[in-house]
């Protein structure tokens, strides 16, 4: 069975979002040829993680599962992104930023 991460609880969350937003922003740009919607979807998957954040929740499991759901209807438009896409690579920027290897 998996276990879960908490993050640590939520500090200065401005700042937090603003890491969250550039760290996507230059990972879809890097991984994906770089489109003006990238910026649209790093600033609603940080909305979403703002406000599950700001309501107490700490487990990257419960952030991936809303950004699942709250992404579902974002208009990719005729790119290669889905919400699939852009919750794995939140969660995955989330263990790289707060959780050390062991």
């Amino acid at each position: 069975m998996i276990q879960d991460v908490a993050l640590p609880p939520v500090g200065d969350i401005a700042s937090e979002c603003r890491w969250l937003e550039q760290a996507l922003l230059g990972w879809l740009d890097k991984e994906f040829l770089a489109e003006p919607i990238h910026a649209k979807v790093a600033a609603r998957t940080t909305q979403v993680y703002a406000r599950q954040r700001l309501e107490g929740e700490n487990l990257v499991v419960a952030i991936h599962i809303a950004l699942l759901a709250e992404l579902r209807h974002f208009d990719f438009g005729c790119t290669a992104l889905s919400e699939f896409v852009i919750a794995n690579a939140v969660a995955d920027l989330l263990l790289a930023r707060f959780c050390e290897a062991p």
